[in-house]
């Protein structure tokens, strides 16, 4: 039997819920942020993501951001307060103990259960969208990845190469050059249309990334890859070989141009048109 006093006891328990109520109150701030934000949410370090595919990869890396920082305060803010209500008060004075709380168990046990399984859900939907190829693409690229470059061979929506190739033609050597360098090929999307991607490696493991796009592919020899680009906006996107693939590596570089439709129908006919009299001259 207890020899503690009722009032010490209610004393006790009153300083437990003012600590509790002070401790929630960055749980309300962060809350309330989170609402006003609306979709000026932070991006937390992360491209926004110029494609559709992209954006989902944002949305669900947001989402997790920030489920882990809500955790990361409910467990700094127990932390504290464990710290706070249960100190020794005096050198010779035992604070009280306890041993076992099957409730808080099975709510502490239950609740990351969850968490995980929600997780998991929204990865895979997310793995869904950005996996997702268009049964019918505006444009089909093939794209092959070489030791130390790249070749864009369109099709033109003919299903078949139609002339029109960019590749890397200067031979390797450290340029350090920026990957929107002229030096570089470049590969031009329309906005706001799906374009097919075959990917392909002619010798060693690559791996074509974007990084404005949140998407990296591997390029395997012997096996083919292949994804869609949505584009959502215009501009010029760096992109490089993100697998160490041999001493040029680093100038495995190429840039991504996303223009209007008009605009990119416009170049596809007139670089066909250029590079079919280039072939007839050569």
């Amino acid at each position: 039997m207890s020899s503690q006093h009722p009032g010490v006891a209610s004393n006790r328990s009153c300083r437990r819920r003012a600590v509790l109520r002070k401790a929630s109150v960055p749980f309300a701030l962060l809350a309330g942020a989170v609402v006003l934000g609306g979709c000026k949410v932070p991006t937390f370090g992360a491209f926004r993501g110029a494609t559709t595919q992209g954006h989902a990869e944002f949305k669900l890396w947001v989402g997790l951001f920030i489920a882990g920082l809500i955790v990361a305060i409910i467990v700094w803010a127990l932390i504290l307060w464990a710290a706070a209500a249960y100190r020794r008060k005096r050198p010779d004075q035992m604070p009280s103990q306890f041993h076992a709380n099957i409730p808080l168990e099975i709510i502490y046990t239950v609740v990351p259960v969850i968490i995980v399984a929600v997780i998991f859900y929204f990865t895979v939907v997310t793995e869904n969208q950005v996996d997702a190829v268009s049964r019918h693409p505006a444009e089909r690229v093939h794209v092959l990845a070489y030791r130390w470059g790249w070749r864009f061979t369109y099709e033109n929506g003919q299903g078949r190469p139609q002339g029109v190739t960019i590749q890397t033609t200067a031979p390797p050597r450290a340029l350090a050059l920026p990957a929107t360098s002229s030096q570089y090929p470049q590969l031009v999307l329309p906005e706001g249309q799906t374009v097919r991607i075959v990917l392909d490696s002619n010798d060693v493991i690559h791996e074509l990334y974007v990084p404005a796009f949140n998407f990296g592919r591997f390029a395997q020899p012997g096996h083919t890859n292949v994804f869609d680009f949505t584009t959502t906006r215009t501009g010029v996107f760096r992109g490089q070989c993100a697998e160490f693939c041999g001493l040029y590596h680093s100038e495995m570089l190429f840039s991504v141009r996303v223009v209007p439709p008009a605009t990119f129908g416009q170049w596809l006919t007139t670089e066909q048109q250029r590079q079919a009299k280039q072939g007839a001259t050569s």
